[in-house]
């Protein structure tokens, strides 16, 4: 790669509801965290456009706090809340635009105002489905609005005019160790919806005789599923711990026998498959969404069309060698493979 492409000044926006790394939540901000710290390591001059409660390595824009924080201080906010950070947050970077040679956002919808004849010199990273009436009406307004995919699963519900290639998620290296010898329980990490299906996940522990450990956030969309779904299913051997940082669900997935994904919607990319990956833990995931792409089957994990799948699975669990998981990781899913792929997405639409 030239002198020149290693030189870029690339803008980083990010949403507004958690701040970046987000402190009990994965997904979207821990990826926009890793791939900045990593494009700089490649040489890339990166600014972060994210919520002043942020703390990062890399130069941060942003004078108001996240929505979370707003709501940890204040309770209940107004509905417009989000509206106003979003302006806000688009405001620092119009007065910075020309500062950049792309500018990458993780959100969706008004930037593209903003970008306007620079377009072509953007790119758009959804982390959420792309198959919806909101995205469908959107990618017909702006066609030339460059989208990077996170999984090939998703780009299938992307037009081709916005079509700019498919990144992988990564995650740093080192911030999952890497565990030889799990403590036979398995384990769910994600939000207590039914998109994720916890409920689904306890059966088949229970069906398999395996205690099991669920860690997440009750669903702020769907708060009912917890207490109708899931609640009733806890019990002294399927144990619900709350959300969990970095450090503590390290742990949790280093223990595990498996990592149960049972998820009952098109999942767009599933960042908790890769950190259990990175702990050497097997994925046991059903065929929805990216999860073809991310779990090699019978290398790490068991991809699984029911519960009944699951609990085969499980039987066979032992034949995974879990040294092999964390080889395959280190090779596909860490954030400097995740940088190198979207600095070649950059590259190539600067024409360098």
């Amino acid at each position: 790669m030239s002198e020149r492409t290693t030189k870029f000044r690339v803008a980083q926006v990010a949403p507004t509801i958690f701040p970046v790394p987000p402190k009990d939540h994965g997904g979207t901000e821990r990826v926009i965290h890793d791939l900045s710290v990593a494009l700089g390591r490649l040489g890339v001059e990166v600014t972060l456009f994210a919520a002043s409660d942020s703390a990062t390595d890399v130069t941060l824009v942003g004078n108001l706090p996240s929505l979370a924080a707003l709501e940890a201080e204040h309770g209940t906010v107004p509905p417009s809340i989000p509206a106003v950070l979003e302006a806000a947050r688009l405001e620092d970077l119009r007065e910075r635009l020309d500062g950049f040679d792309i500018v990458h956002c993780h959100g969706e919808f008004f930037h593209a105002v903003l970008m306007g004849e620079r377009r072509r010199h953007s790119l758009t990273t959804i982390h959420w489905r792309v198959d919806e009436l909101d995205r469908k009406l959107f990618f017909a307004r702006f066609p030339d609005l460059p989208v990077a995919a996170i999984s090939a699963a998703q780009e299938d519900g992307i037009p081709m005019s916005n079509r700019a290639g498919i990144v992988h998620h990564g995650i740093e290296r080192d911030r999952y160790a890497f565990s030889p010898k799990p403590e036979g329980y398995l384990a769910f990490v994600g939000r207590m919806t039914d998109q994720k299906r916890p409920d689904r996940a306890i059966r088949v522990a229970r069906a398999a005789a395996r205690p099991i450990r669920l860690a997440g956030t009750v669903d702020v969309g769907n708060p009912l599923y917890f207490d109708r779904e899931v609640r009733p299913l806890l019990s002294e051997t399927a144990v619900y711990v709350g959300p969990l940082g970095d450090r503590d669900k390290g742990t949790l997935l280093a223990g595990a026998e498996a990592l149960l994904f049972p998820i009952d919607w098109p999942e767009p990319f599933g960042l908790v498959m890769i950190e259990a990956m990175a702990c050497g833990t097997p994925v046991i995931a059903w065929r929805r969404g990216s999860v073809p792409e991310i779990v090699e089957d019978g290398v790490t994990g068991f991809i699984v069309e029911s519960e009944e799948e699951a609990v085969a699975a499980l039987r066979r669990i032992g034949s995974i060698d879990r040294a092999g998981v964390r080889r395959r990781f280190e090779e596909r899913f860490t954030a400097d493979r995740m940088a190198e792929g979207y600095l070649a997405l950059y590259s190539r639409m600067l024409g360098c």
